[in-house]
């Protein structure tokens, strides 16, 4: 069944024309521009490649999609209800990504990483949030701060509801957003590469009610020391939630 055409203004005279299949499976969305005169502009088709690269990104997350496992297009194409192009272009930004490894002869197969892999980028992690922890209490704004303050609480509620997924998410955000009020771009760069590799090893370590309510905890402090600039806490609490990411997730790689 068809979703009526949603129509908002686009500014300057000009309205957007939204029509979305609604069948249970992905589909394109096609945008029409209104030109000021009445006539219709333009149509630009929007394939949903973000939303279908969040979507696998999430199916490796949740082990849905496991390490080693080979991604048929085919296969993944009927599940999802997408053509084989948007897919494949997909699935190369994953191994742009390091989620994915493209292999000769085989295809697209999810990345496998060993336990000496996955100790050297969180040691490298490590070290990157230490130092954006102590430069982020130097040069963040206080409607940064207040903006981490606000997904720490709604992270929060998200671990209250039993809401792994999400929590996982703004979890994730946090760390992210303190790598960019650092003000250092190199460091927020590097960061967010090592952090997309490590998604689904840092997710495993919120499994089990200790593992999760430790990584709360520990949350709890980082947010309480970004509030009082204390740049020495928040380094030192960073690293060690660092150094705990690898005790709850080394029996498991």
């Amino acid at each position: 069944m068809n979703e009526a055409p949603l129509i908002q203004s686009g500014g300057q005279g000009t309205e957007t024309v939204t029509v979305a299949a609604q069948n249970g499976k992905m589909n394109e969305i096609t945008s029409l521009e209104r030109r000021p005169e009445g006539g219709p502009g333009p149509i630009r088709r929007t394939a949903l490649h973000d939303t279908l690269v969040s979507h696998l990104r999430d199916m490796i997350i949740e082990g849905d999609l496991a390490p080693g496992t080979r991604l048929h297009e085919g296969q993944l194409g009927e599940q999802l209800g997408v053509s084989r192009t948007p897919l494949r272009e997909a699935i190369k930004y994953l191994a742009s990504e390091g989620l994915v490894e493209l292999v000769p002869s085989r295809g697209a197969v999810v990345k496998r990483f060993s336990a000496k892999d996955v100790k050297d980028m969180l040691t490298v992690l490590q070290s990157l949030e230490e130092l954006a922890g102590r430069l982020a209490c130097e040069a963040a704004s206080d409607a940064g701060i207040a903006e981490i303050r606000a997904m720490h609480d709604e992270m929060v509620a998200r671990y209250k509801a039993g809401d792994r997924l999400q929590y996982y998410k703004l979890n994730q955000q946090i760390h992210t957003a303190i790598a960019q009020l650092s003000g250092n771009a190199a460091l927020a760069d590097m960061h967010a590469m090592l952090q997309t590799r490590l998604k689904r090893i840092r997710f495993i370590g919120h499994e089990g009610p200790e593992k999760w309510a430790a990584a709360v905890a520990e949350h709890e402090e980082m947010i309480a020391a970004l509030e009082a600039r204390d740049k020495g806490k928040l380094s030192e609490v960073l690293g060690r939630h660092l150094t705990k990411a690898w005790e709850r997730v080394r029996d498991s790689v």
